[in-house]
């Protein structure tokens, strides 16, 4: 069992720009050791027959892409692409300026 001390946990605190109460350290101090425990116990298995892998799905599912097919098909008509805009003018969207040369 991997204990962690209150100052180590304030050590990894100051690390993290974190400012923890007494209360905070405390429970901090338990889940921290908590997870330790559980990597040390991962780290007694034995994974020497075992390739590395480089994906967490591997060759288990079969890699495909996705997309559907890029089929030509007929625009909106402009009238109902700008209905909402608040808004337009000579087909375009008019926004206010973002930026300014001043």
């Amino acid at each position: 069992m991997m204990a962690l001390t209150k100052d180590e946990v304030q050590k990894i605190a100051h690390l993290a720009r974190l400012a923890l109460t007494d209360e905070e350290v405390a429970e901090y101090q338990h889940q921290i050791s908590d997870i330790l425990d559980y990597v040390a116990m991962l780290s007694e298995l034995d994974l020497a027959d075992l390739p590395p892998t480089a994906h967490a799905v591997g060759h288990l599912v079969a890699q495909q892409n996705v997309m559907r097919a890029d089929i030509v098909a007929p625009s909106l008509p402009m009238d109902e692409v700008l209905h909402n805009a608040p808004q337009h003018a000579q087909n375009q969207f008019q926004i206010q300026t973002v930026l300014d040369d001043s």
